[in-house]
């Protein structure tokens, strides 16, 4: 069992997001120790691109805040592998195709495992594509995460068999954002994946951004992934976000925790 699948083993798991770099890294690192104290069970770290495809308005400005400050990959690798003195949370990659290809996949994979890496998530890369990355993932010990969406009816099956670490269920069309309501049945897509892999977890993310909305959620998946409203609590409060995003994770954390 890999640290990522591990991490659900206690219960309904919490996984925030963060963008590497926004405002800077130093308070990245801050924020990510705020994430973790807060009772993170899984941590997404965004690697920024100029062209994130997947993503709304905030976490598009929180990349190019993140550019504009000089954020490379390099410098966030330097980062986790200071984290990883103190931070033992399982953490993945969250970046595009482009970022790898551009860093050289096998120097990218290697050198994310070497820092203490679990994982790598590529929104846009679908499973047909799956095969450029996912044996590479393999070769380094890390866990080439999946995602389906409400239009992937017929191939969720398909893409939970061969999923590993957890299955990231998009919760709705379109990009990430908050959103007050979620519409889409995340129980059948649930059911559809673990009918395919039942020890496989599956967690919901895109548009999750209040303790009732994520107790909801869990209702349904094994954990809740919450982007857009960290992203947003990360730019109010600049340098200073840390305790803030320590009791937004807590709060949240402890809204997951209380669903069976």
């Amino acid at each position: 069992m890999s640290r990522i699948t591990d991490a659900f083993s206690g219960g309904k798991a919490f996984i925030p997001f963060l963008t590497c770099g926004d405002p800077d890294l130093e308070t990245t690192a801050a924020n990510l120790r705020a994430l973790a104290e807060g009772g993170a069970d899984v941590i997404e770290l965004g690697i920024p691109f100029s062209d994130p495809t997947a993503e709304g308005p905030v976490i598009q400005a929180a990349n190019e805040r993140a550019l504009a400050a000089g954020t490379t990959t390099d410098k966030i690798f330097d980062m986790v592998r200071r984290l990883r003195r103190d931070v033992a949370t399982p953490m993945v990659f969250m970046t595009y195709a482009n970022v790898v290809f551009s860093y050289g996949t096998e120097r990218f994979l290697a050198a994310a495992a070497e820092i203490g890496m679990d994982g790598l998530i590529l929104p846009d890369v679908p499973y047909e594509e799956k095969g450029e990355f996912a044996p590479a993932c393999r070769k380094h010990g890390l866990d080439f995460i999946s995602l389906i969406a409400p239009t992937s009816e017929d191939r969720i099956g398909r893409i939970a068999r061969e999923a590993e670490g957890f299955l990231y269920c998009v919760s709705s069309l379109g990009v990430t954002g908050v959103r007050r309501e979620i519409t889409t049945d995340i129980g059948r897509m649930v059911r559809l994946a673990k009918a395919a892999n039942p020890d496989l977890p599956c967690a919901v993310g895109f548009g999750v951004s209040a303790p009732d909305q994520a107790a909801a959620m869990a209702q349904a998946a094994d954990g809740v992934i919450v982007g857009s409203a960290i992203v947003r609590l990360a730019q109010q409060y600049g340098r200073e976000a840390a305790p803030h995003l320590r009791a937004f994770t807590a709060e949240m954390k402890a809204a997951v925790s209380g669903v069976r």
